[in-house]
């Protein structure tokens, strides 16, 4: 997807930064205007948080919507929902964080949480980092328990782990 949005609007960096705020937040652009989900979305607020003038997301919008690959992507965006992972303490969950070696790798979510099953542990939230999105991509895995101390050396294990880090 992030590859097709930059062949398109690759020539521009300052409406791909306001494309990457949109596919990041999971921001729909219809009818000319910016929503998260069907609360529309002030121009001038992308426009700060992408550091630019607001022009440049009018643009931005228009380019999109003149290009029908671009606007059945950005059309349907919605976002993902909550993360829990900042009030994960305060709800006594687990936080597992695993950096892997190679995010495109498969099956690095299905062995962590075979892992974490094995324990008898629920698993309320899985948060997958986009590898073209995000520079250095984690896989977040927030359960109902903290993550026993022992598991840590078994998730290391799992091919194409690079790190472990549980809170």
């Amino acid at each position: 997807m992030w590859n097709k949005i930059v062949s398109y609007i690759g020539n521009y960096p300052e409406r791909l930064i306001v494309a990457k705020i949109l596919i990041k937040y999971g921001l729909s652009v219809r009818g000319g205007k910016i929503y998260c989900g069907n609360i529309l979305v002030p121009v001038v607020r992308i426009s700060r948080a992408a550091n630019v003038d607001r022009r440049t997301v009018v643009q931005t919008i228009k380019m999109i919507e003149s290009n029908p690959e671009l606007k059945v992507i950005f059309e349907n965006l919605s976002p993902a929902g909550p993360s829990l992972r900042e009030v994960a303490k305060y709800l006594n969950f687990g936080v597992l964080e695993i950096t892997p070696v190679d995010a495109r790798m498969p099956g690095i979510l299905a062995a962590a949480a075979s892992l974490i099953a094995s324990k008898n542990i629920s698993i309320r939230q899985a948060v997958v980092d986009d590898p073209e999105l995000t520079p250095e991509p984690k896989l977040i895995l927030i359960t109902e328990t903290k993550i026993p101390g022992d598991l840590i050396p078994e998730f290391l294990k799992i091919k194409g782990v690079e790190k472990v880090s549980v809170y």
